[in-house]
């Protein structure tokens, strides 16, 4: 009965590994291991010990083929995880993995291991697992996933490290460009580039992102227009290098710009106000527009500017304005509505230190807020 077991199970398993992998590789001598302490790994097994016993005893058979040995060791590894026992799991592919040091699946072995971890909330030592797989071990498909790719994602999740979460991104948009949200990546990788100081590429990676108009960026709803604005003010300032090009339309203060801006309109010559937009993606659009690109930017021209009489404003700047982010209500405008919110906008921008906190007038919204 039980030599009658064990090969019906062995057939089992062959076609469990074929169903799983379709893989070509080389064997592996499994007649050379023993488990160093079989006790153990039987130990708290419960109903399970004989079916462990049995998998035990035909995986260090020498006549058990390689492809056998991967499916048998799928299943001893998946008693384990049902008895919730990820410290027996842990050991007993570790002693694999050391014995067989050639076994082409141990970087799925690995991943088993790093997956063990996680389980175990212990992610740094999951992360070491993860790492040396992929800078280690050649890629495996299994169930036609990517054992590469899986451990990427997982890094990219847990890795604070921003030097090496860059590098975790550079290998998933080369090599897995399909399988991801390849705009937030291009985003998120300039993200990481900023936290380093690296600011060309920073600017070369939002620039790849700038395609992707409307990707959704989890927690950053501003995206596009801030690679916009990155990208675009490194633009002017490679046309304009000198310390009067860079600073060009911009304010040391808030008040300054205000002043100058309020000064325009009290003197009625509106369309002087065309020499203080900026040059980084000024843009013209209702407030229905706010996150689409700026339809109606091609449509604003000096002419636009024209009124009939003087204009008014505001004294007191909206209250939704904070340290970043400032709106003046204006009316008295003839062009798409008589109610215009000038926006004002502090410049970030680190790599040019001179120009990193001026303020500039970025825009204008049309019509009455919401």
């Amino acid at each position: 009965m039980k030599i009658r077991f064990i090969k019906i199970f062995t057939v089992k398993l062959t076609f469990l590994l074929f169903v799983l992998c379709g893989l070509n590789v080389c064997s592996v001598n499994g007649g050379d291991y023993h488990l160093q302490n079989l006790d153990y790994y039987l130990k708290n097994t419960g109903d399970k010990k004989s079916l462990f016993q049995e998998l035990f005893t035909e995986l260090t058979t020498e006549e058990t083929k390689q492809n056998v040995q991967f499916a048998l060791i799928q299943e001893i590894s998946n008693q384990y995880d049902r008895l919730n026992d990820s410290l027996r799991l842990i050991n007993f592919l570790s002693e694999w993995i050391n014995k067989h040091p050639d076994d082409p699946y141990n970087s799925y072995y690995l991943l088993r291991i790093a997956n063990c971890y996680m389980h175990m909330d212990s992610k740094p030592a999951a992360a070491l697992y993860f790492d040396t797989i992929v800078r280690n071990y050649p890629d495996l498909i299994v169930r036609n996933n990517s054992i590469h790719f899986a451990c990427f994602q997982e890094l990219i999740n847990i890795t604070h490290n921003p030097y090496q979460k860059i590098w975790y991104y550079e290998q998933i948009i080369s090599r897995f460009p399909e399988k991801i949200n390849l705009g937030e990546s291009y985003f998120k990788e300039g993200q990481l580039y900023e936290q380093i100081g690296k600011w060309k590429e920073a600017i070369a990676a939002y620039n790849n992102f700038k395609p992707f108009y409307g990707a959704i960026i989890q927690g950053f709803p501003n995206a596009y227009a801030y690679a916009r604005q990155m990208t675009s003010i490194s633009s002017i300032l490679k046309n304009h290098p000198s310390e009067s090009g860079k600073l060009e339309r911009t304010f040391e203060n808030l008040p300054e710009l205000l002043s100058v801006i309020c000064r325009i309109m009290d003197d009625g010559d509106t369309y002087q106000l065309w020499n203080y937009r900026t040059r980084a993606n000024f843009f013209a659009a209702s407030w229905t527009q706010i996150g689409e690109d700026d339809e109606q930017t091609n449509e604003f021209t000096i002419s636009t500017l024209s009124a009939p009489g003087a204009i008014q404003y505001s004294k007191e700047l909206s209250s939704d304005s904070n340290a970043s982010d400032v709106y003046l209500k204006t009316w008295g405008w003839t062009r798409f509505s008589p109610v215009w919110y000038f926006y004002f906008r502090k410049i970030y921008f680190p790599m040019e230190p001179a120009l990193n906190g001026r303020w500039e007038w970025a825009g204008i919204y049309y019509g009455e807020k919401f």
